[in-house]
């Protein structure tokens, strides 16, 4: 009789509305493997120019990155060219595109390396980004990273402010120089309040 030993690695999809603590909990977790002596790959998409060549956490806290990954980069062969890599971190995993999440579930089932992926489900406008959507479609375990609305109920969807005002309208990604961008995340009662519609 053959024995097929099936891999046991996952996808993993943690995300939260903004201010969750999701870059924090990918640098934790990045230095909690390296700790141990195991090697980590961190990737980000190249559309997030926050943070330079860092993943940087609101506590400070920074992580270099590994991959800067374009829309048409190909994530499975990137991680094959490093051996020995024990886990893939990937922060704003919403900006991937959804062949990219497909490739890192290659990651995981054929080369067996443990992939966690931090991002937003939806944007401002309750729209799943593409990375997300391929991600709650295909992850081993979805997690959901709580934070908190300014009225003490957990948030749940993110909002965008231009110049101080709530917008509910635009494009999925901010242009930069388009006025000072800022990003909250509300409750639905303060988010329908605030203008939104659901």
């Amino acid at each position: 009789m053959v024995w097929y030993n099936p891999p046991m690695a996952k996808l993993h999809f943690k995300y939260g509305a903004m201010n969750s603590g999701k870059s924090d909990t990918l640098i934790k977790t990045a230095f909690n493997y390296e700790e141990r002596g195991l090697a980590v790959i961190v990737i980000k998409p190249r559309i997030d120019t926050k943070g330079g060549d860092l993943v940087t956490a609101r506590g400070g806290h920074s992580r270099k990155v590994d991959i800067h990954a374009d829309a048409s980069l190909d994530l499975d062969a990137e991680v094959a060219k490093t051996p020995g890599v024990a886990c893939v971190l990937v922060d704003e995993a919403q900006f991937l595109a959804d062949r990219q999440v497909s490739q890192l579930f290659h990651v995981a089932k054929v080369r067996d390396i443990s992939v966690i992926c931090y991002g937003l489900r939806a944007d401002f406008r309750t729209a799943l980004f593409p990375g997300s959507k391929r991600l709650l479609e295909i992850a081993d375990n979805i997690e959901k990273l709580p934070t908190m609305c300014f009225c003490g109920s957990q948030a749940e969807f993110n909002t965008r402010k231009i110049n101080g005002n709530y917008i509910f309208e635009g494009d999925q990604v901010a242009i930069e120089g388009e006025g000072e961008v800022e990003y909250d995340s509300l409750c639905g009662a303060c988010y329908m309040r605030e203008g939104g519609i659901i």
